[in-house]
């Protein structure tokens, strides 16, 4: 077959042989792919800048008769090199390249390849707050999955009011009324629903989120277990 070019994402390295490595990469056209780097741990190989972790790689790839493709060339178009500066931002890279390498086992739609790119992009920007960033990929992710958080109407199919605060039912994926002693307010919920939309550069902006976001990333990453 005849060797194509895509932009990629490494979610997944294993060493083979005595210089090879097998890289599964996400790309935004054929979801995920996995390909042999001849030589790529060789000191001296043309290759290795070319496939690291946390970046947007250009690579040639020349598909074989078994699974395996070829890497045949790789250049580093965008290297997101602050998130190797802060540990809790590191952890967090890993954690949603994991889970994006789970949501794609079935799944192929471009839009996980791009929340990925995104998510790296905003990782590197240490001025975000990497909460907010953990939160709009986990709220994203989940829409994405088709199991979005319902942030429109209680367990009842009542709108959410304004002025009462809730409980989150998991198993009826709905907010709930327990008398005036709910955890989640109208702060909450619209931080949630913004989450949902929008990217952490735009929530930075927004006043009074800090009262709500360990809440909110609570409920996400709860919801996800």
């Amino acid at each position: 077959m005849r060797p194509y070019s895509t932009e990629a994402i490494i979610l997944r390295r294993t060493n083979y042989s005595e210089a090879d490595r097998v890289i599964s990469f996400l790309t935004p056209e054929r979801g995920k792919v996995s390909a042999i780097a001849k030589g790529v741990r060789k000191p001296k190989s043309k290759l290795a800048g070319g496939l690291e972790l946390f970046a947007v790689c250009d690579i040639t790839l020349m598909q074989g008769r078994g699974d395996l493709a070829l890497v045949t060339s790789a250049r580093m178009r965008q290297f997101y090199a602050a998130i190797l500066k802060d540990y809790d931002r590191m952890q967090l890279a890993y954690e949603c390249i994991k889970q994006i390498n789970r949501a794609t086992e079935t799944v192929s739609e471009p839009e996980f390849y791009i929340l990925l790119q995104h998510t790296l992009a905003w990782l590197d920007d240490l001025a975000l707050d990497w909460r907010l960033v953990e939160l709009c990929f986990r709220l994203k992710l989940q829409i994405l999955l088709g199991h979005g958080l319902n942030l429109a109407t209680d367990r009842d199919g009542a709108k959410l009011q304004a002025d009462k605060t809730y409980q989150y039912d998991f198993t009826d994926n709905a907010f709930y009324t327990q008398g005036d002693r709910g955890t989640f307010t109208s702060d909450h919920i619209k931080l949630l629903r913004l989450a949902s939309v929008k990217d952490p550069i735009v929530l930075r902006h927004v006043a009074g989120i800090e009262v709500a976001i360990d809440d909110c990333l609570w409920l996400a990453r709860t919801a996800e277990s």
